[in-house]
């Protein structure tokens, strides 16, 4: 069967009773979309700007009935406030749980690391460092510019044999990809269940589990080894790294030769978490930037 999309574009003001008036007619559901993202200092981003609501209804013999009930409740709300008129796409029947998988295709970062759908398997060179992921899942899959500065720094600066922390693991990509490349051991930890459970998960996925240790809990209260680390990550956001270099002994992690690669920083905020590097004697040994985004290794 293939199908009709319908879709208006509203502000939020509307995208709800519109979504209502959809959904009367086309039980298989209907979705609000945001049209724009807006970069926020403190976040990853905001939905801003008009919404997109959209919906299928089959292309049947009763589409041109379903239609003209869409339309005419659509009228009625036009009575109260002026809405757009309604824009409707022919779109092919396909599996939609499995249409999504062909946006995805293997990224590399660096010089060695590819990060792959688990899905694929490419052709990969020998010097080829893979890191399976799901881009199904949340918390971090290779394709954000903050996740691909912090993998080009530890493929640069990873050492044989270092230990690791990850600060704010999410997916565990970061620490998959420095089990895979030299190190002995990682500590993953992040405040997110859910993201100390991906991290397992998608180790053993990448046969690194045995490497790799996922603990639930942040800097301030969870246990750490005496020796400190020869590289620390952390990939998140830049008044969080500030807090953690002030208030939680983030640049106490590394020995006094390790690194300390941090990423999540827009290109304005990268003075100030410089300036809170010195503060606590640490350097900036190599500043990498993409689009607006900052990724900084820093040592002793």
């Amino acid at each position: 069967m293939n199908w009709i999309e319908i879709s208006l574009i509203a502000d939020d003001e509307l995208c709800e009773s519109i979504a209502d008036v959809l959904s009367r007619h086309i039980p298989q559901g209907v979705a609000i979309e945001s049209t724009a993202i807006e970069v926020d200092p403190d976040d990853e981003g905001r939905p801003i700007g008009p919404l997109k609501v959209r919906g299928f209804m089959p292309d049947d013999d009763q589409v041109n009935a379903t239609r003209e009930k869409i339309e005419r409740d659509l009228f009625y709300l036009n009575m109260i406030r002026p809405i757009p008129q309604p824009t409707y796409t022919k779109v092919a029947d396909a599996d939609w749980t499995e249409l999504w998988k062909e946006h995805y295709k293997p990224i590399r970062v660096g010089k060695r690391l590819i990060v792959v759908p688990v899905w694929l398997k490419p052709e990969l060179d020998s010097n080829d460092v893979p890191v399976y992921m799901d881009p199904g899942m949340a918390f971090g899959t290779g394709t954000h510019p903050t996740t691909q500065l912090c993998l080009a720094l530890i493929e640069d600066h990873i050492k044989p044999n270092d230990n690791v922390l990850d600060v704010g693991c999410g997916s565990g990509i970061l620490s998959i990809a420095a089990a895979k490349l030299s190190a002995s051991s990682v500590l993953a930890i992040d405040i997110d269940s859910a993201a100390v459970h991906a991290t397992n998960e998608n180790a053993n996925a990448n046969g690194v589990a045995a490497k790799i240790t996922a603990q639930l809990g942040s800097l301030s209260n969870i246990q750490l080894p005496t020796s400190n680390f020869n590289l620390t990550i952390a990939n998140i956001l830049a008044r969080v790294i500030i807090k953690l270099l002030d208030e939680e002994g983030l640049a106490n992690t590394i020995q006094r030769n390790g690194i300390l690669i941090l990423s999540g920083i827009l290109e304005e905020q990268a003075d100030n978490v410089i300036a809170a590097l010195d503060k606590h004697g640490l350097k900036v040994i190599d500043k990498r930037q993409s689009g607006e985004w900052i990724g900084i290794a820093a040592g002793r």
